[in-house]
């Protein structure tokens, strides 16, 4: 599968082998460079990849899970045939159940000790984004800290179903917030978009902060919209979104 390797590799990327392979799968299987059935074989998509055969292995597990690839048996995965109904349909679920999330969490108010979690993980957020650019280790940084911040929405909003729904939700495609599918081929524009989640993770605290429910609500809902809006990669499934 050389034709489909992306032009970098894990050591210009500055980022973990495994979480390199997991991004560049998902953007082929997003752009359509992976034809639904077409078997990912671990040794060619190591050797096209430049990683070894393990981070590999793993990534598809896990891309299995986010339901992008399916179980061949004995002969590996294949990307699965997936369609941009699935896909604004999973995304439409997550800011719903993410929107009601940070409603409740607004119409309480945060405690003392909520916003100084909050207010922990948006340094930490900030700090990334700090220099102007990806820095040695900015993109594994970013991805612990996104699923932070989305991780302690859920848990403080009192409403242990809504983490429930969510896993449910999570394993169609695209759907979970750790499914970045990033293009390497143009760092800025992928570093702009990155910066805008963290913009959004922002806009959200404050207007939970000041209590305003619908507005939280409202960002959270656009927040979770914006991941297919702004990758680049997105490109073609977001043409084919749905009216309303």
């Amino acid at each position: 599968m050389d034709e489909h390797a992306p032009a970098d590799h894990p050591t210009k990327t500055r980022i973990k082998p495994g979480q390199y392979v997991i991004i560049s799968l998902r953007r082929m299987i997003a752009e359509g460079r992976l034809k639904p059935g077409e078997r990912i074989g671990e040794v060619a998509t190591a050797e096209a990849l430049g990683v070894s055969r393990m981070p590999v292995r793993t990534a598809l597990r896990t891309l299995e899970t986010e339901g992008l690839v399916v179980r061949l048996g004995a002969r590996g995965y294949a990307a699965r045939a997936i369609t941009a109904s699935e896909i604004h349909g999973a995304i439409e679920v997550r800011g719903v159940l993410e929107g009601l999330a940070a409603h409740r969490l607004a119409r309480r108010g945060l405690t003392a000790s909520e916003e100084r979690e909050f207010r922990t993980c948006l340094s930490q957020g900030e700090a990334i984004f700090a220099d102007g650019a990806f820095g040695n280790g900015a993109l594994d940084l970013f991805y612990t800290y996104n699923l932070a911040f989305h991780a302690l929405l859920v848990d403080a909003s009192g409403n242990p179903s809504i983490g429930a729904a969510l896993t449910r939700n999570n394993q169609l495609p695209f759907a979970s917030a750790a499914a970045l599918a990033l293009d390497w081929s143009d760092r800025p524009s992928e570093y702009e978009h990155l910066l805008s989640a963290h913009r959004d993770h922002c806009n959200v605290v404050d207007a939970i902060a000041r209590r305003d429910d619908d507005a939280a609500e409202r960002l959270m809902r656009e927040h979770a919209w914006a991941a297919v809006r702004g990758e680049k990669v997105f490109e073609r499934i977001s043409a084919s979104r749905p009216a309303g």
